[in-house]
């Protein structure tokens, strides 16, 4: 085998790993889906492995970083709940008699704001960052190197949008709602400008601040806390619910924009963010009630396996990133011109 492919077939792995990683963190780590449901990751993983890998891979092949990574996460929230389940706009999702749309509700746009601030930072900081953050944690060497040729670009970008359309038809069979033309037009113009912006924005002139980064625990214990407040704020409280969430989001995007430009920044601090979030994710599951129910020890000990797994492969991506710094094949500062800032 030549040194192409043996560099092809070692670059495949990570890809498989976050197209099966990615339906595991954003529907059973969060406690939403039973163990017993695991199967159902194969179904589940063309929308949400597929969206994660072909985000990462379009911005790893631009020579982009995080940024545009965040915006194309949000962008793909807003496919998956305006377009493929449209609870974003639909009054009785699912007819599960939820009232997702009544805290904070906006009749003019037919939205309720606490529930589109809440399920977009689901879906931009668990289902797509914090599963890509892991996986890249994992294989540092190769963090911010393309995993796909062309042929596997194809291929996910075909898998995405079957796995979309097979979704979006199933929804509709389930439910027969349709959200009203304007509002899949505006979502439509919002999502094609979130791509414009991730992809063709001028890049910003990387630069280090003298002040030393924070120590990773300290990054991860408020990602936990960040990440913990958000699940737990209770939407009853309307507007106030609303606010709070954008609040943190906003926050935590401020602070980590201040930490990525300090000397001392590296992978270590991404891997604590995405550490700290899917542990949050990890211990609201035992105190979330799932969408399909069983056994109440079934779903705890499935739970607490989905929960330790988290905690192993954090583990694992803390080894290697620890020892890639010990070979200096992994970067310590990512902000030192890397498009990774």
């Amino acid at each position: 085998m030549s040194a192409t492919g043996k560099a092809t077939k070692k670059s495949v792995w990570p890809a498989v790993f976050l197209f099966l990683l990615a339906p595991l963190i954003a529907e059973f780590l969060l406690g939403d889906l039973p163990i017993k449901m695991l199967p159902v990751v194969l179904v589940l993983a063309p929308v949400y492995g597929g969206g994660a890998l072909l985000i990462r891979e379009l911005v790893r092949r631009a020579g982009r970083g995080w940024p545009s990574i965040v915006v194309l996460a949000l962008a793909y929230g807003i496919v998956e709940e305006a377009y493929t389940t449209q609870s974003l706009f639909n009054p009785n999702y699912l007819k599960l008699n939820l009232h997702l749309l009544q805290p904070a509700y906006i009749p003019a746009l037919g939205i309720g704001a606490w529930w589109t601030i809440f399920v977009l930072t689901l879906h931009t900081a668990w289902s797509i960052l914090t599963s890509i953050a892991l996986v890249e944690a994992s294989v540092p060497d190769r963090a911010e190197a393309p995993w796909l040729g062309n042929i596997g670009l194809t291929v996910t970008v075909l898998l995405f949008a079957l796995g979309v359309a097979a979704t979006t038809l199933g929804q509709i069979h389930r439910d027969p709602f349709i959200a009203s033309p304007t509002q899949l037009v505006c979502s439509g113009i919002i999502c094609i400008a979130l791509v414009a912006v991730a992809l063709l924005a001028p890049r910003r002139a990387p630069s280090v601040n003298a002040a030393q980064a924070p120590n990773p625990w300290l990054v991860c214990g408020l990602a936990l806390i960040a990440g913990s407040a958000i699940l737990v704020i209770p939407p009853g409280w309307g507007w106030a619910a609303a606010g709070a969430i954008l609040a943190i989001d906003l926050g935590m995007a401020a602070a980590i924009f201040l930490w990525s430009e300090r000397s001392g920044w590296g992978m270590q601090h991404k891997l604590a963010l995405a550490g700290g979030a899917a542990l949050a994710y990890g211990w609201h599951a035992f105190i979330q009630k799932p969408v399909i129910g069983g056994s109440i020890l079934a779903i705890r000990i499935g739970n607490a396996i989905f929960f330790f797994g988290a905690i192993g492969l954090i583990a694992l991506a803390a080894m290697r990133i620890s020892a890639g710094i010990d070979k200096g094949t992994t970067p310590m500062v990512g902000a030192t011109g890397s498009p990774d800032c």
